[in-house]
């Protein structure tokens, strides 16, 4: 099945596929037989329809268009492998021409990678925040066990701040009362925040049987967003009774018999989260630096679709949450941005840089022969039903039903070639300290490593001391970073950025010779079976 290639640009290709009806026959054949079991002609039974009446009844030109549907996907695999292309997205295919008995000529333009070369990786070097731990963080987690045990004794007086109060809550809008906007006896701990603007101020002095109305916005349902007036009635009003901090706090909350094993653990635990965060810092600005090295231009119509697929995953997660945009960014204090404008730049840069970074690693993966072991991939069904609060099991039949096995064996693939990158940067902290990332696990917790790589280990330290990197400002948070604020506020986890496909799986539909042909598709979208 011969195939040439024009290229029409650097990153968008043209196929022209010839299939021989020597070898396009055997799927007329079964487009003969399909038909011949799916109609009712009188005098013959389902499945014995001669050919030639199915031609007088439907025409030939029927069958030869689904005899071309079906032989498309092996056809265009074929020519995608045999002129070595790397497609970025599903392919616009037409029938150029066709003549009956002899030959059928497939056009296919497709976005492909473009060409790079993949330069030395070794020697870059990135500068991250020390991984520490103070005494004030560990009081802060142990504050928060301690009022999640606390006890709670009514009192007689107002409330005040920190005291639980339970109340019911009603809102109006010009009088009318708001649907969805009334609660009864809700349990809030004043000054907690995470509800509607006001409510801690009126509660603050308020005793049982109080009332208070005050102005202000509602933050989801069908009035989010509105001004309306609520009402705030107290009707009890709770001091916490925290617990105190000695052994049996520790066996009460913890496997631990006394407070100074508990109190270990605690800081153990935030020390490795430090770590964790440490690395994915240290990442984040690794692949700035390898995105940096390698230029190229990127196909316009993939980009739009990955940066569309940030906008609406971060819009699903805000809509979820009850939030706007503009409440986010002022109440996100670790948020940059001061308007959606510049939040939405940084998001399509992220995006950006996320394409860029995943199709360098694509072909590093590519160059040194990566693969993925059966425990890697178990690996991450586990990981990404623990992300979004599913069983394995539902993870593996989403995968199978939406055909994601390549995207997700890509995503292992990608980061394993990553790790061959981190492995051999420099980094240090902004103390001069020198940040192990090769023995970092899973878990937070460093394994110990061989004695050749301790010495291997100990020159790069030094090399990093002798020629330090000034200190730069601390980049931006990724785009998965950037919604963490709003994604804790009830939203689900998202999927993970849609990511650019091979489309060798998917089913590529031809259309008729004359028919116009339509906008490219989604990388992970398939095109329709039957031609248009």
């Amino acid at each position: 099945m011969p195939s040439t290639v024009e290229k029409l640009n650097p990153t968008r290709v043209k196929l022209t596929i010839e299939m021989p009806f020597a070898e396009l026959q055997p799927k007329i054949d079964a487009a003969y037989k399909q038909i011949s079991e799916q109609v009712n002609l009188p005098g013959f039974r389902r499945g014995k329809v001669p050919a030639r009446l199915i031609d007088q009844r439907f025409g030939r030109g029927a069958v030869l268009q689904q005899a071309i549907n079906d032989a498309i996907p092996d056809a265009y695999s074929k020519a995608v492998q045999d002129n070595e292309l790397f497609p970025l997205g599903q392919p616009d295919i037409e029938v150029s021409k066709l003549e009956d008995g002899d030959v059928v000529e497939l056009s296919a333009e497709v976005d492909v990678r473009p060409d790079f070369d993949i330069p030395d990786f070794s020697g870059i070097k990135v500068e991250v925040e020390p991984a520490k731990v103070s005494d004030e963080d560990v009081n802060e987690r142990v504050e928060l066990l301690r009022e999640r045990f606390a006890n709670l004794k009514e009192v007689d007086r107002a409330a005040k701040d920190g005291d639980v109060v339970n109340f019911d809550l009603s809102a109006t809008q010009d009088g009318e009362p708001v649907p969805d906007a009334e609660s009864n006896g809700m349990q809030y701990r004043v000054g907690a925040g995470g509800m509607v603007d006001g409510l801690d101020e009126a509660l603050v002095g308020m005793k049982a049987g109080d009332e208070k109305s005050f102005s202000s916005k509602l933050v989801g349902g069908s009035h989010g967003g509105q001004d309306v007036d609520i009402k705030v009635t107290v009707n009890k009003v709770n001091e916490q009774e925290l617990p105190a901090l000695d052994d049996d706090f520790a066996q009460l909350v913890s496997e631990f018999d006394t407070v100074d094993e508990m109190l270990a653990d605690l800081r153990d635990n935030l020390e490795r989260m430090a770590r964790i965060g440490q690395a994915n810092e240290a990442r984040d600005k690794i692949v700035e630096q390898v995105v940096e090295k390698v230029p190229f231009e990127l196909p316009p119509a993939v980009l739009e679709a990955d940066v569309k697929g940030y906008h609406d995953q971060i819009e699903n997660q805000l809509n979820q949450s009850g939030l706007t945009l503009e409440q986010y960014l002022e109440e996100a204090e670790d948020e940059k941005a001061d308007t959606p404008e510049e939040f939405w730049a940084e998001i399509d840069k992220r995006a950006e840089q996320g394409l860029r970074a995943q199709i360098v690693l694509d072909k590093l993966a590519e160059e040194q022969n990566v693969g993925v072991s059966q425990e890697e991939f178990t690996q991450l069904i586990l990981q990404k039903a623990q992300q979004n609060g599913t069983t394995p099991e539902q993870e593996l039949q989403h995968m199978s039903e939406h055909n994601h096995m390549p995207e997700w064996m890509g995503e292992v693939r990608r980061g394993k070639a990553l790790n061959t990158i981190v492995d051999e940067a420099v980094v240090t902290d902004t103390d001069g300290n020198a940040v192990d990332l090769k023995h970092l696990q899973a878990d937070g917790t460093i394994a110990e490593p061989a004695a050749d790589e301790k010495a291997e280990d100990a020159d790069k330290a030094e090399d990093a001391k002798a020629d330090k990197p000034a200190k730069k400002p601390a980049a931006k948070k990724p785009a998965a970073k950037a919604t963490k604020a709003a994604a804790s506020k009830a939203a689900p986890k998202a999927d993970k950025k849609p990511a650019a496909k091979k489309p060798a799986a998917k089913k590529p539909a031809a259309k008729k010779p004359a028919a116009k042909k339509p906008a490219a598709k989604k990388a992970d979208e398939a095109p329709a079976d039957d031609a248009k």
